[in-house]
């Protein structure tokens, strides 16, 4: 009883410090609501020196939380595509806050008109616990190079690196520029409820509409990136060997634990044993051995290792064949685990995966491939594997998903110049260089005349042959 009493003390305090937290930084804004090009680059900068610095310590903090995360895979997936983004976006801050000029039709001349981006002021950023690092730094860096003000919500499942990222932040940024939230969940609900002037949640879709929902109260627009289950088709002539390696890489990297990770296989029914075979021999050359192996990360936490336990339940109790490619596990490893024979009615293939289990659906014809993927909610990603571009243009005209990769995969989100989102449930809007910009600014049309009033002409009262003229010559 006192525990849970001081629990919801903390509570309520970290919600009252939240919401002081957010007024400081609208006023802030107000006192400098268009930061020059050298503040926005000096930020960035600030930012990147402080990562290549501290990125053993922040290792450290990601492999605590996760019991165990692959040293390199943080360096590979965190720490590297932080540092990409930051470079590039530094190096266009002042071509992307140019004016842009817009054409003026001969009816309204004489007159100019342009498109200014316009800082939104506070943006909100939530945070999930799959890649505690990117997802705060990649919006962070879009939201600066727009001349906002950023609070970020941490995940309460990485409370080591949470509170590392906010300390260090706070070494480089004050409060009122950027500021780290902590605390459960009940303050990512408060989080959610401010009012900012614009908020990105990266997370599951289901809490993704409870933050669209808290966000329409105060008509707060969103960025959601969502997840759901993205697939991975396999064509009838692609050589297995390229495509389970591939495949294995997306699917092993962080144990799956990847919003774009494939989530299941599509492969022609002739070929499914061939491609298993091809798989085993992928992923058990990534990792000879499972136990010990500081290459192999772990589930986040207990409750997630729970679930992935429980969907292999659920699996095999429904008729599905599993090919575990280890052979126990150690203590939050979980054996990489392939499932044949796999059914709608299995939870595995009814909710994103999320983990080190990869379902393998067969096929018999890409227009079969296509119609599995097309009846079912659009993913955030998709892959093939095939050399035909016939096929390969085929898919992109075909499927729907947020982002597509063809003979590789994950690798199209770590591309600066090409913007990253989802569609229906696996997201809406984009972020990562320049559309993360524009994301976070509000182009703002300008129509400018100066002295001369052509448009007098079409003033009351009507019926003038000035206007009569007007409309003989524009109304066409």
């Amino acid at each position: 009883m006192v525990a849970d009493i001081a629990y919801l003390q903390q509570s309520q305090q970290q919600i009252s410090s939240l919401e002081s937290l957010f007024q400081h930084q609208r006023e802030a804004f107000r006192a400098n609501p268009m930061p020059s090009a050298e503040q926005r680059i000096q930020w960035l900068k600030s930012l990147r020196a402080l990562l290549l610095s501290q990125q053993e310590a922040l290792i450290a903090a990601i492999s605590e939380d996760f019991s165990n995360r692959s040293a390199d895979e943080t360096r590979i997936a965190e720490i590297m595509p932080s540092l990409h983004g930051i470079q590039y976006a530094t190096q266009r801050i002042r071509r992307w806050m140019k004016p842009s000029r817009r054409g003026v039709g001969m009816a309204f001349q004489p007159a100019s008109a342009k498109v200014v981006y316009q800082p939104l002021g506070v943006v909100g950023v939530i945070v999930p616990w799959n890649y505690p690092l990117y997802l705060a730094i990649g919006p962070l860096v879009g939201a600066l190079a727009a001349g906002n003000r950023v609070m970020i919500k941490m995940s309460e499942s990485t409370p080591a690196t949470s509170q590392l990222l906010k300390d260090l932040l706070a070494q480089i940024f004050p409060e009122d520029l950027v500021a780290v939230v902590l605390g459960e969940a009940d303050v990512g609900v408060a989080f959610s409820r401010q009012p900012f002037d614009h908020l990105l949640f990266t997370g599951a879709t289901s809490i993704g509409k409870h933050v669209m929902r808290a966000a329409a109260e105060n008509l707060t627009p969103v960025t959601l990136e969502l997840g759901g289950k993205s697939p991975a088709i396999v064509s009838h002539d692609v050589p297995l060997a390229h495509a389970a390696e591939r495949i294995a890489f997306g699917k092993t990297l962080n144990a799956g634990q990847t919003c774009v990770a494939p989530d299941y296989v599509l492969v022609p029914k002739a070929r499914a044993q061939e491609f298993v075979e091809a798989y085993r021999l992928a992923v058990q050359a990534f990792f000879p051995k499972l136990a010990d192996n500081p290459d192999y990360t772990a589930i986040i936490n207990e409750r997630q290792l729970g679930r992935l336990k429980g969907y292999l339940a659920d699996a095999e109790a429904k008729g599905a064949h599993l090919v575990p490619l280890f052979p126990e596990a150690q203590g939050r490893r979980l054996p990489h685990t392939l499932v044949l024979n796999a059914t709608d009615d299995m939870k595995l293939m009814q909710e994103e995966i999320f983990g080190p289990l990869l379902p393998v659906v067969t096929y018999s014809n890409i227009d079969d491939a296509f119609a599995y993927i097309n009846d079912r909610p659009r993913p955030l990603a998709l892959y093939y594997f095939g050399y035909d571009k016939r096929e390969q243009q085929r898919v992109l005209n075909e499927t729907h998903s947020g982002g597509v990769c063809l003979n590789d995969t994950l690798l199209h989100v770590a591309q600066d110049d090409m913007p990253f989102g989802g569609v229906g449930p696996s997201g809406m809007g984009h972020y990562h260089g320049h559309e993360g910009f524009l994301t976070f600014s509000k182009a703002k049309g300008v129509f400018i005349k100066q002295r001369f009033n052509a448009a007098k002409m079409i003033y009351p009262p009507y019926g003038k042959a000035i206007q009569k003229l007007v409309y003989k010559l524009f109304v066409r």
